[in-house]
Protein backbone atom coordinates (compact mmCIF):
# COMPACT_ATOMS: atom_id res chain seq x y z
CA UNK A 1 0.00 0.00 0.00
CA UNK A 2 2.91 2.33 0.58
CA UNK A 3 4.25 1.75 -2.72
CA UNK A 4 1.56 2.35 -4.36
CA UNK A 5 0.86 5.53 -2.86
CA UNK A 6 4.29 6.76 -3.62
CA UNK A 7 3.94 6.14 -7.08
CA UNK A 8 0.64 8.05 -7.14
CA UNK A 9 2.39 10.99 -5.15
CA UNK A 10 5.09 10.69 -7.40
CA UNK A 11 3.09 10.50 -10.51
CA UNK A 12 0.84 13.44 -10.01
CA UNK A 13 3.58 15.73 -9.57
CA UNK A 14 5.20 14.81 -12.50
CA UNK A 15 1.93 15.41 -14.28
CA UNK A 16 1.58 18.77 -12.47
CA UNK A 17 5.25 19.36 -13.30
CA UNK A 18 4.32 18.67 -17.11
CA UNK A 19 1.44 21.06 -17.01
CA UNK A 20 3.66 23.85 -15.62
CA UNK A 21 6.23 23.59 -18.42
CA UNK A 22 3.91 23.30 -20.97
CA UNK A 23 2.70 26.91 -19.87
CA UNK A 24 6.03 28.28 -20.13
CA UNK A 25 6.31 30.65 -23.26
CA UNK A 26 9.05 28.88 -25.03
CA UNK A 27 10.81 30.89 -27.94
CA UNK A 28 10.37 33.72 -25.62
CA UNK A 29 12.51 36.23 -23.56
CA UNK A 30 11.99 34.54 -20.12
CA UNK A 31 14.59 37.87 -19.25
CA UNK A 32 11.67 40.33 -18.65
CA UNK A 33 12.11 41.45 -15.24
CA UNK A 34 15.44 40.91 -15.50
CA UNK A 35 16.15 42.86 -18.49
CA UNK A 36 14.58 46.29 -16.41
CA UNK A 37 16.16 45.42 -12.88
CA UNK A 38 19.88 45.11 -14.64
CA UNK A 39 20.19 48.44 -16.29
CA UNK A 40 17.83 50.39 -13.62
CA UNK A 41 19.85 48.95 -10.81
CA UNK A 42 23.06 50.97 -10.81
CA UNK A 43 20.63 54.44 -10.95
CA UNK A 44 18.17 53.71 -8.99
CA UNK A 45 19.91 52.01 -6.06
CA UNK A 46 23.02 52.69 -6.60
CA UNK A 47 24.88 49.56 -5.65
CA UNK A 48 27.50 47.74 -7.72
CA UNK A 49 26.27 44.27 -6.93
CA UNK A 50 22.97 43.62 -9.18
CA UNK A 51 21.93 41.11 -6.46
CA UNK A 52 22.09 42.99 -3.61
CA UNK A 53 19.99 45.24 -5.07
CA UNK A 54 17.47 42.46 -5.79
CA UNK A 55 16.99 41.10 -2.59
CA UNK A 56 16.98 44.43 -0.80
CA UNK A 57 15.67 46.88 -3.21
CA UNK A 58 13.45 45.25 -5.55
CA UNK A 59 12.21 42.23 -2.95
CA UNK A 60 12.42 43.38 0.42
CA UNK A 61 9.63 41.55 1.48
CA UNK A 62 10.88 37.98 0.39
CA UNK A 63 14.07 38.99 2.13
CA UNK A 64 12.24 39.82 5.47
CA UNK A 65 10.08 36.61 5.09
CA UNK A 66 13.72 34.54 4.84
CA UNK A 67 15.44 36.06 7.78
CA UNK A 68 11.82 34.80 9.74
CA UNK A 69 11.90 31.21 8.94
CA UNK A 70 15.80 31.16 10.05
CA UNK A 71 14.18 32.81 13.18
CA UNK A 72 11.45 30.42 13.76
CA UNK A 73 14.05 27.29 12.57
CA UNK A 74 16.73 28.74 15.44
CA UNK A 75 14.24 29.41 18.09
CA UNK A 76 12.85 25.72 17.87
CA UNK A 77 15.81 23.88 17.45
CA UNK A 78 17.06 25.90 20.50
CA UNK A 79 14.25 25.56 22.66
CA UNK A 80 14.51 21.38 21.81
CA UNK A 81 18.22 21.31 23.06
CA UNK A 82 17.67 23.86 26.18
CA UNK A 83 16.86 21.32 28.61
CA UNK A 84 19.62 19.15 27.11
CA UNK A 85 22.75 21.31 26.91
CA UNK A 86 23.63 22.12 30.91
CA UNK A 87 23.22 18.62 31.65
CA UNK A 88 26.71 17.56 30.25
CA UNK A 89 28.67 20.66 31.60
CA UNK A 90 32.22 19.67 32.29
CA UNK A 91 32.13 16.37 30.85
CA UNK A 92 34.31 16.21 27.74
CA UNK A 93 38.18 17.29 27.55
CA UNK A 94 39.86 19.68 25.24
CA UNK A 95 40.58 18.86 22.19
CA UNK A 96 44.39 18.63 21.43
CA UNK A 97 46.90 21.17 21.58
CA UNK A 98 47.17 21.51 17.63
CA UNK A 99 43.25 21.95 17.09
CA UNK A 100 43.04 24.27 20.06
CA UNK A 101 45.66 26.68 18.71
CA UNK A 102 44.43 26.16 15.19
CA UNK A 103 40.97 27.55 16.64
CA UNK A 104 42.40 30.22 18.35
CA UNK A 105 43.77 31.45 15.19
CA UNK A 106 41.07 30.80 12.76
CA UNK A 107 38.68 32.85 15.05
CA UNK A 108 39.94 36.75 14.37
CA UNK A 109 40.44 35.66 11.19
CA UNK A 110 36.87 34.40 10.40
CA UNK A 111 35.84 37.46 12.13
CA UNK A 112 37.65 39.44 9.81
CA UNK A 113 36.74 37.56 6.97
CA UNK A 114 32.69 37.67 7.97
CA UNK A 115 32.65 41.38 8.59
CA UNK A 116 34.39 41.97 5.25
CA UNK A 117 31.90 40.18 3.37
CA UNK A 118 28.64 42.04 5.02
CA UNK A 119 30.52 45.30 4.51
CA UNK A 120 31.40 44.69 0.67
CA UNK A 121 27.97 42.89 0.46
CA UNK A 122 26.33 46.15 -1.80
CA UNK A 123 29.82 45.75 -3.78
CA UNK A 124 30.94 42.13 -4.33
CA UNK A 125 29.68 38.71 -3.86
CA UNK A 126 28.62 37.90 -0.79
CA UNK A 127 26.24 40.05 1.75
CA UNK A 128 24.46 39.44 5.15
CA UNK A 129 23.66 36.05 4.89
CA UNK A 130 26.88 35.05 3.88
CA UNK A 131 29.28 36.66 6.22
CA UNK A 132 26.48 36.03 9.57
CA UNK A 133 27.47 32.22 8.60
CA UNK A 134 30.85 32.91 8.52
CA UNK A 135 30.56 34.86 12.17
CA UNK A 136 28.79 32.12 13.22
CA UNK A 137 31.55 29.81 12.78
CA UNK A 138 33.87 31.80 14.39
CA UNK A 139 32.39 30.95 17.69
CA UNK A 140 31.52 27.41 16.51
CA UNK A 141 35.47 26.69 16.79
CA UNK A 142 35.91 27.15 19.80
CA UNK A 143 33.33 25.11 21.38
CA UNK A 144 34.44 22.21 19.28
CA UNK A 145 38.19 22.59 20.44
CA UNK A 146 37.29 23.59 24.42
CA UNK A 147 33.80 21.89 24.73
CA UNK A 148 33.55 23.96 28.05
CA UNK A 149 33.33 27.31 26.52
CA UNK A 150 29.95 28.84 26.61
CA UNK A 151 28.93 31.95 24.80
CA UNK A 152 26.47 34.50 26.86
CA UNK A 153 23.55 34.07 25.36
CA UNK A 154 21.73 36.93 27.03
CA UNK A 155 24.51 39.08 25.11
CA UNK A 156 23.57 36.93 21.76
CA UNK A 157 19.74 37.72 22.12
CA UNK A 158 20.13 41.30 22.44
CA UNK A 159 22.52 41.72 19.15
CA UNK A 160 19.88 39.24 17.34
CA UNK A 161 16.96 42.07 18.79
CA UNK A 162 18.61 44.96 18.12
CA UNK A 163 19.39 43.59 14.37
CA UNK A 164 16.05 42.47 13.38
CA UNK A 165 14.68 45.89 15.22
CA UNK A 166 16.91 47.73 12.75
CA UNK A 167 15.95 45.66 10.04
CA UNK A 168 12.29 46.38 9.98
CA UNK A 169 12.70 50.19 11.49
CA UNK A 170 14.83 50.98 8.36
CA UNK A 171 12.46 49.23 5.95
CA UNK A 172 9.30 50.51 7.94
CA UNK A 173 11.26 54.04 7.08
CA UNK A 174 11.38 54.01 3.68
CA UNK A 175 7.88 53.50 3.86
CA UNK A 176 6.75 56.18 5.44
CA UNK A 177 8.74 58.04 2.90
CA UNK A 178 6.63 56.39 -0.03
CA UNK A 179 8.87 54.08 -1.04
CA UNK A 180 8.86 50.40 -1.06
CA UNK A 181 9.63 48.52 1.79
CA UNK A 182 13.12 48.41 2.38
CA UNK A 183 13.81 50.54 -0.88
CA UNK A 184 17.06 52.22 -0.02
CA UNK A 185 16.79 55.81 1.06
CA UNK A 186 19.32 58.33 0.35
CA UNK A 187 20.75 61.83 2.77
CA UNK A 188 23.25 64.42 1.68
CA UNK A 189 26.48 64.20 3.07
CA UNK A 190 24.88 61.19 5.43
CA UNK A 191 23.95 58.10 3.50
CA UNK A 192 24.76 59.19 -0.35
CA UNK A 193 23.82 56.96 -3.18
CA UNK A 194 27.92 57.88 -3.83
CA UNK A 195 29.86 56.96 -6.60
CA UNK A 196 29.23 53.42 -8.22
CA UNK A 197 31.28 50.83 -6.50
CA UNK A 198 32.71 52.78 -3.47
CA UNK A 199 32.58 51.55 0.41
CA UNK A 200 30.37 54.39 1.03
CA UNK A 201 27.93 54.00 -1.30
CA UNK A 202 24.05 52.80 -2.01
CA UNK A 203 22.75 55.25 0.88
CA UNK A 204 20.63 52.50 3.46
CA UNK A 205 21.56 49.62 1.79
CA UNK A 206 25.04 48.93 3.58
CA UNK A 207 22.88 49.61 6.52
CA UNK A 208 20.54 46.82 6.06
CA UNK A 209 23.49 44.21 5.11
CA UNK A 210 24.82 44.62 8.09
CA UNK A 211 21.60 44.31 10.15
CA UNK A 212 21.01 41.10 8.51
CA UNK A 213 24.53 39.55 8.97
CA UNK A 214 24.57 40.50 12.53
CA UNK A 215 21.20 38.99 13.24
CA UNK A 216 21.86 35.69 10.97
CA UNK A 217 25.55 35.35 12.98
CA UNK A 218 23.81 35.67 16.34
CA UNK A 219 20.59 33.43 16.13
CA UNK A 220 23.38 30.45 14.41
CA UNK A 221 25.78 31.19 16.97
CA UNK A 222 23.36 30.69 19.78
CA UNK A 223 22.26 27.09 17.53
CA UNK A 224 25.44 26.00 17.15
CA UNK A 225 26.35 26.70 21.02
CA UNK A 226 23.02 24.72 21.98
CA UNK A 227 24.30 21.83 19.77
CA UNK A 228 28.42 21.92 21.08
CA UNK A 229 26.47 21.96 24.64
CA UNK A 230 24.61 18.84 24.11
CA UNK A 231 25.89 15.43 24.35
CA UNK A 232 24.88 13.19 20.84
CA UNK A 233 24.28 9.82 23.45
CA UNK A 234 22.72 10.33 26.66
CA UNK A 235 23.01 7.35 28.58
CA UNK A 236 19.42 5.92 29.88
CA UNK A 237 19.18 3.50 32.98
CA UNK A 238 17.54 0.20 32.13
CA UNK A 239 15.78 0.04 35.50
CA UNK A 240 13.54 2.93 34.76
CA UNK A 241 12.62 1.38 31.20
CA UNK A 242 11.60 -1.80 32.92
CA UNK A 243 9.42 0.71 35.13
CA UNK A 244 8.07 2.26 32.05
CA UNK A 245 7.07 -1.19 29.90
CA UNK A 246 10.11 -0.85 27.74
CA UNK A 247 12.18 -3.80 28.85
CA UNK A 248 11.21 -7.22 30.03
CA UNK A 249 11.77 -7.86 33.14
CA UNK A 250 13.84 -10.19 34.61
CA UNK A 251 12.70 -13.66 35.26
CA UNK A 252 10.30 -13.25 32.01
CA UNK A 253 10.44 -15.70 29.12
CA UNK A 254 11.54 -12.56 26.97
CA UNK A 255 14.42 -11.53 29.26
CA UNK A 256 15.48 -15.69 29.66
CA UNK A 257 15.29 -15.70 25.74
CA UNK A 258 17.50 -12.55 24.89
CA UNK A 259 19.94 -14.39 27.80
CA UNK A 260 19.98 -17.88 25.77
CA UNK A 261 20.50 -15.79 22.48
CA UNK A 262 23.44 -13.83 23.87
CA UNK A 263 24.75 -17.21 25.13
CA UNK A 264 24.72 -18.94 21.68
CA UNK A 265 26.23 -16.20 19.96
CA UNK A 266 29.36 -16.35 22.51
Amino acid sequence: MRNVTALLFTGGLAFLLFVLLMQLPFGDSPRLLADGIIPASPAEVGAANIVTSVVLAYRGMDTLGELSILFAAAAGAGLILRNRSEKHHGREKNASFLVTRAADLMFPLLLIVGFYIIFHGHLTPGGGFQGGVILAVAFFLPMLARPDTRIEHGLVSLIEGLAGGTFIMIGLWAMLQDKAFLQPLFYEHVLEKGELGALFSAGTLPLLYIAVGLKVGSELAGLLASVAATDPIEVIDKSSLRDEGSLPAEGSLLAEGSKHNNGEQG
